[in-house]
């Protein structure tokens, strides 16, 4: 009897601590965007890559070498399609371009990646002005992305991004130096 009583306690203290501790909600983007508009249009220009988290640090290890990485998103050439270019600085000081073809998905914000038909994206809001996150999911990895309209975001951003993505049990975080200049985006 006495096995039963302390077994419904315990569920009982379990089933409570797990309504306090519960990762808060982050809210997947849907194809009406933000502020009514249309996606893609509030995510089109400028964007700076700021941090990233993931289940373990090899995930991350592509971002070992980046000091700071501009991006701009820009409509593609054929519908439904996104064009997203980029210029890494490297932390040896190296600008190093790179173009991205997404294609969305109907009816929602997952992006898939044009010669990459096992990587799959996620738009995902941030509480953080100007901020947006990525969920990318590949053969073998997962990670979460946070970027910015601004190279220096405020810190609380990127704590909340740390706290939200480590109660998700994604415990490598990498946060971009950006104590360089960030290289400028060739236009072509």
């Amino acid at each position: 009897m006495f096995h039963h009583i302390w077994a419904a306690l315990l569920y009982l203290c379990g089933i409570l601590l797990n309504s306090i501790y519960q990762c808060p909600e982050h809210s997947q983007l849907t194809t009406e965007g933000v502020d009514g508009k249309e996606f893609p249009e509030p995510h089109l220009g400028q964007w700076y890559f700021i941090a990233g988290a993931a289940p373990t640090k090899e995930e991350l290890a592509t971002f070992d070498p980046v000091d700071n990485i501009v991006f701009n998103m820009a409509v593609g050439s054929a519908p439904m399609q996104l064009q997203l270019r980029a210029t890494i600085r490297t932390k040896n000081g190296l600008c190093v371009p790179r173009k991205w073809i997404y294609h969305l998905s109907d009816g929602s914000t997952d992006l898939r990646t044009e010669g990459r038909p096992d990587m799959k994206t996620k738009l995902f809001s941030s509480a953080c002005p100007g901020g947006i996150m990525l969920k990318e999911t590949g053969q073998g990895y997962q990670r979460f992305l946070l970027y910015n309209r601004s190279p220096h975001p405020p810190e609380k951003c990127v704590e909340e991004f740390q706290s939200l993505t480590s109660c998700l049990d994604f415990k490598a975080f990498l946060l971009t130096p950006r104590n360089q200049d960030a290289c400028e985006l060739s236009s072509n």
